[in-house]
Parts: C-alpha cells; structure tokens; sequence
C-alpha cells in the first residue's frame, strides 16, 4: 500500500479592503485570483493569494530584525506568517512591511517600485524575500495578520496542505495584480459577488475557499471582519468523506463555526 501523503505546510491571506456601493452602503472585498489552468492543484480556481512555506521563510522567521510583531509565537507559527506575506507579494504584488524606524506600512509608490524590480526575480528564483528585504530596508509587518482558519486536506487526496489562513487590511492603494503565470486573473470582489459567481459557474471554488467566503461575508466592514477574527477560536478543520442517503458529503467540525457541519461534495 502505497504511503499517504504528508501535508505540507502553507499559507493564505484574505486580504480586505471597504468598498461604497452604488447606493453609498459598502460591502467588504477581498482580492482573489484565478489560478492557470495549467496548475496541477486547484487549477483554474477563484482562490486567495498563497502557497507552501519554504526554507526561507523559516531563515526570515529566525530574524526578528526583519519583521515587527510575532512576539510569544513559535518558529513554526512565525514562518507560517513570513510565507503568507511573501507568497501574498509573489501573487498580487501587494506588500505587507514597513520602513525600518517606520510606524507606517510602506506607502503605495514605494511597494510598486519595490514590486517593479524585485517580484519576478523573486518568482524566478534569481533573488530571496529576505535579500529583497534587506536591500530595501523593509520590516515585515506580521502584527497585521489575524489568524484566521486552520484547514488540512483530507487524508487519501494525492496533494494534501496544512493550511493557516489570515485575514489582513489590504494597505492603502496597494491594488494587486495577477502575476500571468500562476494565475491568468485578479479581482476585488464581495463574498456576496464570489459566492453567487459559484453558484452561476462563473466562478470554480474550491470546497474551503466557499465556507471561508460565506464566513467572510457576515461581516460588512473590515473593521467587523478583523473585530470578530480576534475573538474567534480556531478549531482546525479536516474535511472527511461520507456517504449518506446514496450520495457522497463532506463532513466538517460544527465547532469551527461555518455554516454547518455536512454538505454535498463538490471542488475540495
């Protein structure tokens, strides 16, 4: 019997942003990305920015001049964190950090700037997130993040990930872009908008992505949205297959505070 698959470690980060509405109400949006078709896990999905953590991360995690916050939390749980920010500015371009002797997050001009030069070496693999911060004097801002949900694919899948997901503020004026290579496609959208886009099959979703979104979406601003994350209790999710009434279902904790505990199979 062949050995199961380990999950390997990753992270995500939703990051918000308030929008007014045509009718002066805003709703909160989220940046997402469509993944290239070509991708072999979740390919062309509607997913937020992420990936595995890498030796990096945990060289960066064992830096504390390079990133403000963290304090109380274990190597593991820092690059966790480091790899969020990192795959976040691989994907979208978007930079969470701050000028070293700064109580501010980098200001728009200079994070595109920063972007121009350095992402695609960084997605090329010609240059290191830690060199990058190095050379721009920057400081990664991981009091920002919020942790959010904590999902593990289930056992028996080919690919399985141990995934934290965080909520953060999207900095302001930072819009993000898609980078064409791993992902085709990038928007702000509502949970509202993405959730209905699933339904209509103008969206692929994948099974956590949804439950994160209807979660995501009881919440109006992203003041509520960060409010409510920090008083939540994670409780780590592992999805297991059941069959039920002739039909396969996925069953989830009731605990960890979705929208149920059992729902039809779909995109996982």
């Amino acid at each position: 019997m062949p050995e199961a698959a380990k999950a390997r470690p990753a992270s995500t980060i939703l990051l918000l942003r308030d929008s007014a509405g045509p009718d002066g109400g805003g709703e909160i949006e989220v940046f997402m990305m469509v993944r290239h078709y070509e991708i072999d896990f979740n390919s062309g999905a509607l997913v937020f920015p992420g990936g595995s953590v890498e030796p990096g991360d945990h060289e960066i995690a064992g830096k504390p001049e390079l990133y403000a916050g963290g304090e109380g939390l274990d190597a593991q749980a820092l690059a966790f964190r480091v790899a969020a920010i990192r795959e976040t500015f691989e994907e979208s371009g978007i930079l969470l950090a701050k000028p070293r002797g700064s109580a501010t997050l980098v200001d728009a001009k200079r994070a595109g700037e920063i972007e121009a030069r350095s992402r695609a070496a960084l997605c090329e693999g010609k240059t290191t997130f830690l060199k990058l911060l190095d050379e721009n004097h920057q400081l990664l801002t991981l009091d920002g993040l919020l942790p959010y949900a904590h999902w593990i694919t289930p056992e028996g899948m080919p690919k399985r990930f141990d995934t934290w997901f965080f909520l953060a503020e999207a900095p302001p004026e930072q819009l993000g872009a898609h980078d064409g290579k791993e992902s085709t496609d990038s928007i702000w959208v509502s949970p509202r908008e993405a959730l209905a886009g699933g339904d209509s099959g103008r969206f692929k979703l994948p099974f956590p992505t949804t439950r994160n979104l209807i979660k995501l979406g009881r919440h109006r601003t992203v003041k509520d949205a960060l409010g409510a994350a920090r008083q939540d209790r994670i409780v780590t999710v592992m999805p297991v297959m059941t069959r039920l009434n002739g039909g396969r279902q996925l069953r989830i904790p009731a605990e960890a505070g979705y929208d149920g505990e059992l729902f039809e199979v779909g995109a996982v």
